[in-house]
């Protein structure tokens, strides 16, 4: 059994956050949008549906809890959940706070905009802010 191993497009677009019972929680380093990727620790998975029943239940609890995350601290007009995987095929779900006046709005956030990085204090206190809500 092969062990779990962080693509490494992810560990390099996003800061780790925290890791819960299933997923790592890691910010996407774009400041334009509150953008969160949750990733199964599970290897070789590239599908939800790769997932055993209990670690999709696991996964949606995780899903639910990190979207209430966001709306509590961001008050977005509306959160974006997808799982593309086109360009890194290892499961990793965006969970994006949009709002009517961001960047890329109402479009999807990809190919819109180059990401604009975040200042390294904000970038410190947005993963401590963050992190702090997920462990309540």
């Amino acid at each position: 059994m092969s062990e779990f191993s962080l693509a490494p497009q992810l560990a390099a677009d996003c800061e780790w956050i925290v890791d819960l019972d299933l997923c790592k929680v890691l910010l996407l380093k774009d400041a334009n949008y509150p953008w969160l990727v949750l990733v199964p620790e599970v290897p070789n998975c590239k599908e939800i549906i790769d997932l055993s029943d209990k670690q999709q239940a696991v996964f949606w609890r995780e899903s639910a809890k990190v979207s209430r995350v966001l709306q509590q601290l961001f008050t977005p007009d509306k959160l974006n959940i997808a799982a593309l995987g086109n360009m890194v095929p290892q499961l990793h779900i965006h969970h994006i706070a949009r709002y009517k006046d961001d960047v890329a709005w109402p479009k999807p956030v990809w190919g819109q905009h180059p990401a604009k990085s975040y200042d390294a204090t904000l970038l410190t206190e947005r993963v401590a802010q963050i992190k702090q809500q997920l462990m309540l």
